[in-house]
């Protein structure tokens, strides 16, 4: 049995992804990670230099989570 995939937003920081999971680019080709590494660091600034993963660039150019959305302003589905 294999460990649940599990995505934790960074406070200010990047997508931390631990479990067996595949990363797929826009042509569904596979994304290798690194061997040996149980969890990957996805960026969410957009100034990584080796996107998708992050090189901790975020820090450099001050990246700043938006202001969670109270509870009860999220519309019900």
């Amino acid at each position: 049995m294999t460990a649940p995939v599990t995505i934790t937003v960074r406070k200010n920081g990047s997508l931390l992804v631990t479990g067996d999971v595949t990363l797929l680019d826009h042509e569904g080709k596979v994304i290798e990670r690194t061997p040996g590494k149980p969890n990957m660091a996805l960026c969410r600034c957009g100034h990584s230099l080796r996107k998708p993963f992050c090189d901790a660039s975020h820090k450099a150019h001050g990246f700043v989570d938006p202001p969670d959305v109270p509870a009860d302003a999220v519309p019900a589905p």
